[in-house]
């Protein structure tokens, strides 16, 4: 059986390691502020696939303390990256792989140069969840993962993880290039973040039905897409519509990091936005759009 280990158990890491756990594998949860309440009480999820409550969760406030897993996954926030060799170290034996559920650009490097490329694997999720307080996470929407290695190519073990998903009701897709999956989630991300920050900390729905709205998020996703084709990732013109159209159904949806803006939290400002920014610019890509939700985004942000 593969173990695994859950650094971030915020929304996204407590519904994905919760849903691994209620399929019966080994999954141990690295926690702060939530462990009482976990420790005493278990894990809850509201979702739209079905309910379930974990009565026991294997929990720990120190890396040492879970000890040695196959695999963990980092779902923290990009803010706390610095901090990648201290607290996953402990957790890593000689085969023992990391696998990044991370918004944005930058985090595979940042790990690989750690831990070496062989050992790390990204996946991406395209889902609506937010955790309401200790011990309860709510889903509202989506939840499949796309998956890939650190260096383009489908293996047995990428394939073997995405099925483990998959047996825990996570429908997850290889990514045979990981860089393009990355660029196909920024195109959401990055206007739809952006936007409701930048606007006064509000939800899609809100977004949408301002005038300009739809137009401005139609202009970033443009300019996203321009982006990723100089950088080698053809990503067809429909996958834009296809984003927005399945917008308009979540309804009032609160975007993790407009929550974060409103909360007083740190926002991941350099990877959902800094990172795709300086590559795209890099690459000879006329971004200004992008160029000025960015500026905006670190002046709101550091006042």
């Amino acid at each position: 059986m593969t173990s695994f280990a859950i650094v971030g158990a915020g929304a996204v890491g407590s519904y994905y390691g919760g849903r691994l756990a209620e399929a019966g594998n080994e999954v141990r949860f690295l926690l702060r502020s939530d462990f009482e309440k976990v420790s005493e009480q278990g894990l809850t999820v509201e979702s739209i696939h079905g309910d379930f409550h974990l009565p026991k969760v294997t929990c720990a406030r120190t890396p040492r303390e879970i000890g040695k897993v196959d695999v963990v996954i980092i779902a923290w926030k990009t803010t706390a990256n610095d901090r990648f060799e201290e607290v996953i170290s402990p957790m890593m034996h000689a085969d023992s792989i990391v696998l990044t559920l991370q918004n944005g650009l930058g985090n595979v490097e940042a790990l690989s140069e750690i831990f070496g490329a062989s050992r790390v694997l990204g996946a991406l999720c395209f889902v609506c969840i937010n955790r309401i307080e200790p011990g309860l996470i709510r889903h509202t929407g989506g939840g499949p993962l796309a998956m890939g290695e650190a260096t383009p190519g489908v293996t047995p073990r990428l394939e073997k993880l995405a099925a483990t998903f998959a047996e825990a009701k996570v429908k997850c897709d290889l990514a045979p290039d990981l860089g393009e999956a990355q660029w196909r989630k920024l195109v959401w991300n990055i206007p739809f973040n952006g936007l409701c920050i930048t606007e006064g900390g509000i939800d899609t729905e809100v977004l949408l039905a301002r005038a300009g709205g739809e137009k401005n998020v139609r202009a970033l996703m443009a300019e996203v897409l321009t982006a990723a084709r100089a950088l080698g990732y053809e990503i067809e013109d429909s996958y834009a519509e296809h984003q927005l159209a399945r917008t308009y159904p979540m309804g009032p949806y609160r975007p993790s990091s407009m929550i974060d803006f409103v909360e007083g939290r740190e926002v991941e400002v350099e990877a959902i936005w800094g990172e795709p920014l300086r590559r795209a610019e890099s690459a000879g890509a006329e971004v200004p759009r992008m160029s000025a939700l960015y500026r905006e985004i670190i002046d709101l942000t550091a006042r």
